[in-house]
């Protein structure tokens, strides 16, 4: 299996549930500044061109959470529950946190520290008011359901803890409005404790050719 990825937040989600499973894939490190997402051996594999991606025989899947789930699913791994009802669980709040909570703390990652480190100017006073309403309102949801939990679904470790934490290693340069939501700075401490978590990128890797 290959696992194509660049160093940006959704491309983490897939290399920490590989490195934490120890999954026998050969990360293949795709190069934004230099078009290598653009280039036919990607697209290739992903049409959209965009990271992450996997490739294992005639298989190509591109979504991050996609991948997770296939990965902890051909490893055999509870990480991908074998209950039907928990994969539907998992699925729920994975959609949920794309609609939501990644959505809004996404906007403010690129407001507040992506814009000005490509050169795309001032954050827009607008954009971060509204999304940071946005984003109390569905941490609010998230710190709720995490109140005597230590994980999002069946209290044990899943591919939904990975999905939903996408920017939470981001929160300081996105600024996140965290202070009120205990529950969701515990979960995310415990989350960072996982080393594959806390440093999701292989020391090794090939290049895109």
């Amino acid at each position: 299996m290959k696992l194509y990825y660049s160093e940006t937040p959704n491309p983490r989600k897939p290399c920490a549930v590989a490195k934490h499973m120890n999954a026998p894939v050969e990360f293949v490190h795709v190069e934004l500044a230099r078009g290598e997402h653009k280039m036919p051996a990607f697209l290739a594999v992903n049409p959209n061109g965009k990271t992450p991606a996997l490739a294992d025989g005639d298989v190509h899947l591109w979504e991050a959470h996609a991948i997770m789930a296939y990965l902890a699913h051909k490893s055999g791994s509870d990480l991908w529950p074998s209950d039907p009802v928990l994969q539907i669980e998992v699925m729920k709040w994975l959609n949920w946190d794309t609609a939501h909570f990644s959505r809004h703390a996404g906007r403010l990652w690129f407001q507040r520290f992506l814009k000005g480190a490509i050169g795309a100017g001032d954050p827009d006073t607008a954009e971060v008011e509204e999304a940071t309403g946005f984003f109390k309102q569905f941490a609010g949801i998230l710190d709720d359901h995490l109140k005597g939990r230590d994980h999002i679904v069946g209290n044990r470790l899943t591919i939904a803890d990975f999905g939903v934490a996408t920017f939470m290693p981001l929160a300081d340069q996105a600024e996140l409005p965290l202070e009120a939501f205990g529950e969701v700075r515990r979960w995310s401490d415990r989350l960072m404790e996982l080393d594959a978590w806390r440093e999701p990128w292989p020391s090794d890797y090939s290049t895109l050719g």
